[in-house]
């Protein structure tokens, strides 16, 4: 894996252009600059291409589930371009606002559930959910040990310092749990007891 390809190209192409106007939760940061580092951390542990690109994209199709797309919208933008196998990887470690019954799911439900799916995830998919927690986390932790008033970086988040930190826990205990023990496993679970010594 080289780092670069002209599929990584035109995913970040495509993340790029979904995430224009966005920047990061209490910073002036374009959002891309998540899914990059997210490529990188997958790219450091030695994934291949799929894996990247899936990292490149995953909040794009996060992004497009919370604002309701339907399944045909998601197939005709995302899965011609990239792919289904590629789409359906993602939709495994995304968020369902919708359970299967149609019953809108409440933020603690959408959690819960989502750490239950993992269970039916592929290998490549708990990478990119690892290393997107992994960003996530560290990423928090940058900005705690950079200001004074870490009430600041924590207000940034509905669930507060508790339930934020209680969350990063989780998933490293259920990828554990679900039998993915790879090193970024242990990565992530250091960042989480970092956060909730902070």
């Amino acid at each position: 894996m080289t780092g670069y390809s002209d599929r990584i190209n035109h995913a970040f192409a495509f993340a790029a252009k979904h995430h224009d106007q966005q920047v990061r939760k209490g910073t002036r940061l374009p959002y891309l600059t998540h899914p990059a580092n997210v490529a990188v951390i997958l790219t450091r542990y030695g994934c291949g291409e799929d894996t990247v690109v899936a990292g490149i994209l995953h909040d794009v199709v996060a992004d497009c589930v919370r604002d309701g797309w339907t399944r045909e919208t998601l197939d005709e933008r995302i899965g011609t371009k990239f792919g289904n196998s590629m789409l359906e990887m993602l939709l495994s470690v995304t968020e369902r606002r919708i359970d299967d019954d149609g019953v809108e799911l409440s933020s603690d439900d959408r959690k819960d559930d989502y750490l239950e799916r993992l269970s039916l995830a592929s290998e490549d998919a708990l990478w990119v959910c690892a290393a997107d927690k992994v960003h996530h986390a560290n990423s928090i932790l940058s900005d705690l040990r950079r200001t004074s008033f870490p009430e600041t970086v924590w207000g940034r988040f509905a669930a507060g310092r508790e339930g934020t930190v209680r969350q990063y826990v989780r998933v490293s205990e259920r990828l554990r749990a679900i039998g993915f023990n790879a090193p970024i496993v242990d990565e992530l679970a250091h960042a989480a007891a970092e956060l909730g010594r902070i």
